[in-house]
Formats: structure tokens, sequence, C-alpha cells
């Protein structure tokens, strides 16, 4: 099973679930190799930074930057590439660390 089919499974079961995420994209707010905790949400609101799905393929951290009642949601990274829309979200980051430290957590 891979992290992404994993996660998926522990945030369905118990709503919360961690994984690693590697790359650049998400600069400067997160950093490459970031342990992120994610959390199953009723609502996902415009900033949220999301694992979902996007044209079949798993995004594990990227953010809302639109809504839309009829599309759902705008996915794309800290740079302004876009995703796309999707209607798939799993959950959201509520934290991450880097190196032993907090670098983002939610209210």
């Amino acid at each position: 099973m891979n992290k992404y089919l994993r996660l998926k499974d522990e945030l369905s079961l118990a709503g919360t679930g961690k994984m690693k995420a590697f790359g650049n994209s998400m600069l400067p707010v997160l950093k490459d190799g970031s342990l992120l905790t994610f959390e199953k949400a009723d609502n996902y609101e415009i900033g949220d930074i999301v694992f979902c799905k996007v044209k079949g393929r798993y995004i594990d951290a990227h953010k809302i930057i639109k809504k839309d009642t009829t599309k759902g949601f705008l996915i794309a990274n800290n740079h302004g590439f876009e995703n796309g829309w999707t209607k798939i979200i799993y959950g959201k980051v509520v934290l991450a660390e880097w190196q032993g430290r907090v670098i983002y957590k939610t209210e």
C-alpha cells in the first residue's frame, strides 16, 4: 500500500493521519521533508492546505485557492501553479513539523 492510500484509509477510519511531504512547491510555508498531520473536516475553505485527488492524481499538500458550488475546489501550489478543480478532498493539514520544529499550525 502506498503512502497516499494509507493516509486516505487513516483519514477515513480515524479522521486523522500523518505523512511526510517532499518537494518545494509549498515553500516558504512547508519545507521539503515536512511531517504533516492531516484531519478530516466537514468544510474546507480557501487557504486550507489539503490532501486531495485532482484529475485522477493524488495531491498531498496544496492549497485551495477558489471555491465554486458546481466545480468544487481549485487546487494550486504556493507559487501559482493550478492543479485543477476537484470535489475530492480527504483532509487538511493542521500541523507541519520540520527537523523537530513546528513550522505550520492551524488555529
